[in-house]
């Protein structure tokens, strides 16, 4: 295992993010401080967190809108199906826990795609940001409902992302 942390451009709102990789993919990229203390310990710098860091600082600055790394998040068979279903949603584009369900042929399921989102292991990289509620409202998202909006915001084109944060 390997942790480094991101940094975003000063201009973002979205604080440090906590990266970690094993020689497989990323493992993680995460919100929590908490977790960077509890791998206090673990080997930094492995190239896989470098190329993480720059794709991460590309899509910050509004030059990438898909991401090219191996990923290793572990999950159960269906929070991966979730999460690859995640990763087919367009840049720019929301879909809703609904009609995930619909697309993984489970259209009751959308509470246990909630879940499933929730558990995302690679924020922005599995833009679990782009799921939304019934009638596209705003619901939750593990690093708060501000970054989210950001998120959003940011995609559907900067000059949006930095006036709903005054900037």
């Amino acid at each position: 295992m390997y942790l480094d942390h991101f940094d975003p451009p000063a201009a973002s709102p979205l604080g440090r993010l906590t990266l970690t990789a094993d020689a497989s993919g990323i493992t993680r990229v995460d919100f929590s401080r908490g977790l960077a203390r509890a791998l206090a310990n673990t080997p930094r710098s492995h190239v896989l967190l470098e190329r993480c860091k720059q794709q991460l600082a590309e899509y910050f600055a509004g030059t990438r809108r898909e991401f090219d790394l191996p990923l290793a998040a572990e999950g159960t068979a269906f929070q991966q199906a979730v999460w690859r279903q995640l990763q087919a949603i367009p840049y720019g584009e929301t879909r809703t826990y609904g009609e995930i369900a619909a697309a993984l042929g489970k259209p009751t399921a959308a509470r246990a795609v909630g879940m499933a989102n929730g558990k995302n292991p690679l924020a922005i990289i599995v833009p679990c940001h782009r799921v939304v509620g019934a009638g596209g409202r705003l619901t939750g998202y593990s690093g708060g409902l501000a970054r989210k909006q950001w998120l959003l915001a940011h995609e559907a084109g900067q000059g949006e992302a930095d006036r709903l944060f005054g900037r």
